[in-house]
């Protein structure tokens, strides 16, 4: 059966080795560059525009003339940097985290970004998989499908079959990516000067964005890399039976084509194949929280991307239940020691409403811009409050409290002049916020806060280690 319950049928034979047609527009820096400069160059003449047409009018409807035009400039800009793909998409991607630096419009427009794009054709693929490889596709494979059961920004997924009969997937990146990769990257750096937002220590905070994003740009072409992870967490989960991880396959994989095997599934939210192959809504989010609370809190290195296409459930469950499948492990993220101690100081702080302490460790981070304390310190003063009004401690909170919660943080970054979290702590907290609305979403009945916390608390009694000797 594959994965949508179907008979599986013979594979299609190879289609015929056409030479691949070559992508010269890709290859040629001036295509990108004249993409963007033209959706810059509207850009401008939009905010000239509106300037003149703003003249005259009260200050509310220059107001919403305002920010009616910047969400119009991100959907201008989110459309080119789609159609573009590779380090522009996922530029977009991430931008839409970054709620301490971009306005709500222009991030608005930048979510809508979807991670799936026309598929490279199939002659493309096979000239990349054959170069990879080292040897033709017929000899590498028993069998490859040339019409792919995904296609993102940066890679391509296909089923295909070894020569020993094992079903398998394979992921093959854009051939172009990695020798285009530094001149995207400072076309990218131009263009976050053209959305330079105007905070403390703006210059420096572009700066750290782009340096953050191209390292981790870098980590998700390198599917060696990615490898690695998925075995590492394979290693990490293997006591928990309910839990699988793809087995990668080395001989066909390299550093950018990867092989991992291919098991037949579910969609996570699939609640017709959920039923069909026997599996609770609850018994699944009790895994899906006992996984990533492991991962998070005791093993520090974490599937960073908890998205429905990413999780599904086996359609041959465990004998103790279902068993929830993981896919995708190129948005990934190692918290290292420094990042954790200062997560566990927060957490102490938050429960003795000690915004001091809070601000202090923020500092030691860089989160706070030169000359912002004061700013910052009274949005954590207005954020405690709200806590205190709650009425109860903050690990005794319920789910649906949780997600308002993450509101509020957004709104404590967009309203706090010289507020930036690093990277990491900004994918940690959207990993944990994409469980809880999927927990909600799932099985609403079950309180995700609750499965949770004994995970934290063990998190919390963790000694640090010492500082090493001078």
């Amino acid at each position: 059966m594959d994965a949508t319950g179907s008979p599986l049928v013979p594979q299609p034979a190879f289609p015929p080795a056409r030479a691949p047609r070559r992508y010269r527009g890709r290859a040629l820096a001036f295509v990108p560059a004249l993409r963007l400069a033209g959706c810059g160059a509207a850009i401008l003449a939009g905010r000239l525009w509106g300037a003149l047409r703003g003249l005259g009018l009260p200050r509310e409807e220059r107001a919403a003339r305002r920010a009616a035009r910047r969400r119009r400039e991100g959907e201008r800009l989110a459309a080119a940097l789609g159609d573009l793909k590779g380090a522009y998409a996922k530029l977009g991607q991430f931008a839409a985290l970054r709620y301490d630096a971009l306005t709500p419009e222009v991030r608005a427009a930048f979510a809508t970004l979807r991670d799936a794009v026309p598929p490279l054709p199939f002659p493309e693929v096979r000239a990349c998989v054959e170069a990879e490889l080292g040897r033709s596709l017929e000899q590498a494979f028993q069998s490859f499908e040339p019409e792919p059961v995904g296609a993102a920004s940066i890679a391509q997924v296909h089923r295909a079959r070894l020569p020993d009969g094992r079903e398998v997937a394979v992921k093959v990146q854009y051939p172009w990516l990695r020798s285009s990769l530094p001149r995207d990257l400072a076309l990218l750096r131009a263009l976050l000067w053209l959305l330079a937002w105007r905070r403390p220590g703006g210059r420096a905070a572009r700066r750290r964005l782009l340096d953050e994003f191209a390292r981790g740009l870098a980590e998700e072409l390198d599917f060696e890399r990615e490898a690695r992870v998925a075995a590492e967490i394979a290693r990490n989960l293997a006591g928990d039976a309910a839990v699988v991880v793809p087995e990668v396959v080395a001989s066909h994989s390299t550093g950018r084509v990867l092989t991992m095997s291919y098991l037949p599934a579910v969609p996570i939210l699939d609640r017709e194949g959920l039923q069909r192959v026997g599996a609770k809504p609850a018994e699944v989010l009790e895994i899906l929280a006992r996984s990533y609370a492991r991962q998070v809190f005791v093993d520090g290195l974490f599937h960073a991307d908890p998205h429905p296409g990413n999780l599904f459930v086996l359609e041959e469950p465990g004998p103790a239940g279902p068993r929830v499948l993981f896919v995708d492990f190129g948005l990934s993220r190692r918290l290292d020691p420094e990042l954790r101690r200062e997560m566990r100081l927060a957490i102490f702080a938050l429960l003795r409403s000690d915004r001091e302490a809070f601000l202090a460790g923020m500092e030691r981070l860089g989160m706070v811009a030169p000359g912002a304390a004061p700013g910052v310190r009274a949005a954590l003063d207005r954020m405690f409050a709200r806590l205190r009004g709650e009425g109860a401690a903050p690990l005794a909170l319920g789910a649906d409290r949780v997600l308002a919660l993450k509101d509020e943080a957004k709104a404590l970054l967009e309203g706090t002049a010289g507020l930036q979290l690093p990277n990491d702590l900004l994918l940690y907290a959207r990993t944990l916020s994409y469980l809880f609305a999927l927990g909600a979403e799932l099985a609403p009945e079950v309180d995700l806060m609750k499965l949770t916390v004994p995970w934290l608390l063990r998190f919390l009694a963790e000694r640090d280690p010492a500082p090493a000797a001078a």
